[in-house]
């Protein structure tokens, strides 16, 4: 098989490893440079997706894996051992180059790199390793890098990882033991998922001028987990371990695998942790804020920001000229940078008309039944109720 091949295969295997939030498909680039091969851009930017950086700044990100060639047999997974596919790996040295030469076309600006366990975990993610560390190295790509931390790799790993990478991240895939052994029977929860996330944040903690990192991801739905399980530990793993974000991956079913006749979970689903995880974030909610219903789920039909509204009217209405930003955070249609702005320009000129809210970014119209402006609530023909279009999957 030969290099294109290889990557073709690949590319096309790490489509399920997260690096963007729901709803963001392969192939969208925000620029495709004239200098670009165009054999080249045919045949990779399917696999192509587009991340966004801390600094704000949007790239283009291949992902790929160093091998589909695995040892563990995950009941939700294409590549599990016992599923008939094609397998292949790269060395470090054939990587390294393959994408360093797409970079150079200015084909691919960042690279997402993970892998399957072939023979061992120690050996797999040496070899992931050695592939960032050419292109550090011997290529001088000083690009962004996501490198995946395998279940079970060593502390020395570990160390290495968060010193040449931009951003590492460990796929929890489950929220508790007991649910990820629904799922495989190959991964211990916490000695071989917890820990390696455990060794990130004190290897992070250890240099102060670090500015790698660290995320993970769960497979929603395939354990029966219940949302409020999720949030929990994701809720958890920002308190304790610095997490940056995690991410969410819907159940999709795959042919010839244990799961294969379990349903596929709802995108809303999907959205609604997103949405959940900002409000953790962002906007200073607790998971005891969350609404759920009897089975622990978020509810489907409203973003979890105007369900907590809705359940809490004795705390509206708000008066913008004079809460708090942690009272505006609670309004739905205000968000961090239009609270911000808000608290620096009402102290120059009172908000006083839907208008005003309007101009510094809010989403008024969500805004309107739940203030007051300068101690009048807005006009009634603009005090809209929740309609269809409100029920939007955002929670701003």
């Amino acid at each position: 098989m030969n290099k294109q091949e290889k990557l073709k295969l690949l590319t096309r295997a790490a489509q399920y490893d997260l690096c963007t939030p729901s709803g963001t498909i392969p192939g969208t680039r925000t620029n495709k440079p004239e200098t670009s091969h165009p054999s080249v851009r045919d045949d990779i930017t399917q696999w192509l997706y587009p991340a966004a950086l801390p600094n704000g700044r949007h790239i283009a990100l291949l992902k790929v894996l160093q091998s589909n060639m695995c040892q563990n047999n995950c009941g939700y997974c294409g590549m599990r051992r016992s599923r008939n596919v094609q397998r292949c790996e790269f060395s470090a040295d054939e990587l390294a180059a393959a994408f360093a030469q797409l970079a150079q076309r200015g084909v691919a600006e960042g690279l997402f790199l993970s892998s399957a366990v072939c023979e061992n975990v120690a050996s797999a993610q040496e070899h992931m390793i050695a592939t960032v560390e050419l292109l550090r190295s011997k290529y001088q790509f000083n690009g962004y890098i996501h490198l995946k931390l395998l279940p079970g790799c060593e502390a020395a790993a570990v160390e290495r990882a968060v010193q040449i990478a931009n951003r590492v991240s460990v796929n929890l895939e489950a929220p508790s033991a007991e649910r990820l052994a629904r799922l495989t029977g190959d991964k211990r929860f916490e000695q071989d998922l917890m820990q390696p996330i455990l060794w990130a944040k004190h290897f992070l903690d250890q240099d102060v001028d670090s500015k790698t990192d660290l995320t993970t991801q769960f497979v929603v739905g395939a354990a029966r987990e219940s949302d409020r399980e999720v949030l929990a530990t994701v809720e958890r793993l920002h308190r304790d371990f610095g997490l940056t974000r995690a991410y969410f991956s819907r159940f999709q079913p795959v042919a010839d695998t244990p799961l294969e006749n379990v349903p596929a979970t709802p995108l809303v689903r999907q959205n609604r942790l997103y949405q959940s995880d900002y409000l953790l974030r962002f906007y200073g909610f607790t998971v005891q804020d969350l609404t759920f219903d009897d089975s622990g789920n978020l509810c489907s039909d409203l973003d979890p920001k105007m369900a907590w509204a809705q359940r809490h009217p004795e705390f509206f209405p708000v008066e913008i000229n004079r809460a708090s930003r942690e009272e505006l955070l609670r309004v739905p249609g205000i968000g961090p940078r239009s609270a911000a702005r808000i608290l620096r320009l009402r102290h120059q000129n009172r908000f006083r008309y839907l208008e005003d809210l309007r101009a510094i970014g809010a989403v008024a119209r969500r805004a309107a039944p739940f203030v007051l402006l300068d101690g009048r609530r807005p006009p009634e023909q603009l005090r809209l109720t929740i309609s269809r279009r409100d029920r939007r999957c955002y929670a701003a």
